[in-house]
């Protein structure tokens, strides 16, 4: 399946590996409907990719607002004849905290619930809202493909570390529902695809300390850096123009295995 000529609904898509898969796509001749609470950067990011990109306000963690992002997404592919081609499922949240504290006070059921309501309900929500879209598309190969579903999980779902309790949760739990996911929807020709990067440059990484920062790429094999967001975005192209690729989690992390603690 190639971008070119589809319509791409991108979460998380104003900032960080959501802007960059943009960008990406764009090149690749695809329409991208970019969902992400950023309204300001969500304006600047269409003027400048131009009339195959459009911005809707959405915050991922509430129902009518994903519902207001796919009907106008809707009502935009109706007027360019791109039909939806792919959800990549990027808005994400890191929120540590210890599940018991230093003064023996548990980790607020709120701070869970933020971060779970996010990365994985809210990855849930997109993509259940998106389905009846793509199930209906014309089929784009001689497979009779229709559609890429591609969710991002992280590294932290194998080897998370202190502190990283909801959110290796929310992204292990992400990883477990690949499978089932991708056999739910394979008889509509639809694939699922769930890549888990280490560290990466990202809105959420720029709020580490350059000392946790340095501890994570000691932790890399090779390259010893952060990951970039445009190696990202090229694995999802590659994940969607690879009809093989389907039910399965793919690791983007240069080796790196996080040790327990920093």
């Amino acid at each position: 399946m190639k971008p070119v000529n589809r319509t791409f609904i991108i979460s998380g898509g104003a900032s960080g590996l959501g802007l960059a898969t943009a960008r990406d796509l764009h090149r690749a001749g695809a329409y991208v409907s970019l969902l992400d609470l950023n309204s300001d950067s969500g304006s600047k990011i269409v003027q400048e990719l131009g009339e195959r990109a459009k911005f809707f306000e959405t915050d991922v963690s509430n129902s009518e607002s994903i519902e207001k992002a796919i009907k106008g997404t809707v009502e935009w592919v109706k007027q360019t004849g791109k039909e939806i081609g792919g959800v990549v499922a990027g808005a994400g949240v890191g929120l540590p905290g210890l599940i018991i504290d230093k003064k023996n006070e548990p980790i607020p059921i709120s701070s869970i619930d933020f971060v779970l309501n996010i990365n994985l309900r809210g990855t849930l929500d997109l993509i259940r809202q998106a389905l009846p879209y793509m199930t209906t598309a014309t089929p784009a190969t001689p497979d009779g493909e229709r559609g890429v579903i591609i969710m991002i999980a992280s590294s932290a779902a194998f080897d998370g570390q202190m502190g990283q309790v909801a959110y290796a949760a929310s992204k292990g739990a992400v990883t477990s529902l690949t499978l089932p996911l991708a056999r739910d929807v394979s008889r509509y020709g639809i694939r699922v695809v769930t890549i888990a990067p280490a560290l990466f440059d990202s809105n959420m990484t720029k709020m580490m300390s350059n000392k946790v920062k340095q501890s994570l790429v000691n932790a890399m094999e090779f390259p010893k850096r952060a990951g970039q967001p445009e190696e990202f975005a090229r694995l999802v192209r590659d994940s969607i123009e690879n009809g093989m690729l389907n039910g399965t989690v793919l690791r983007l992390d240069g080796a790196m295995r996080m040790p327990a603690r920093l």
